[in-house]
């Protein structure tokens, strides 16, 4: 793997335990947001976005049954990140919207969240 990629949800899924109801993952919302606001940084990292029914194997190839919630950043091999929140066979994890937003500014130069 010679790019980061990150993982998103495909919005409009539907859960079991909530019958009739349609949904988004907001956090890949938020992330879906930022690369469309600045698509020249985008293109430098890798988007799959997945089905939201688990396992989710694309998510678990790169980073483990372990590790499939979503938004994940997984780094390129041999990148860190001071927000790096797990490995995976010496792949670096980033879980979390605020660490991956982190991330994405640290690595690929995304403008940082106004406080």
């Amino acid at each position: 793997m010679i790019r980061d990629t990150l993982f998103l949800l495909r919005p409009d899924f539907t859960d079991p335990a909530y019958p009739g109801q349609r949904f988004y993952c907001w956090h890949c919302a938020l992330m879906e947001g930022v690369l469309a606001s600045f698509p020249e940084l985008a293109e430098r990292l890798d988007v799959v976005r997945i089905a939201w029914p688990r396992p989710r194997q694309p998510v678990i190839d790169l980073a483990g049954p372990e590790n499939q919630s979503v938004p994940l950043l997984v780094l390129a091999e041999g990148g860190t990140s001071v927000h790096a929140t797990g490995s995976y066979r010496g792949r670096s994890l980033v879980a979390g919207k605020d660490d991956i937003l982190a991330t994405l500014s640290e690595r690929h130069g995304f403008p940082d969240p106004h406080p």
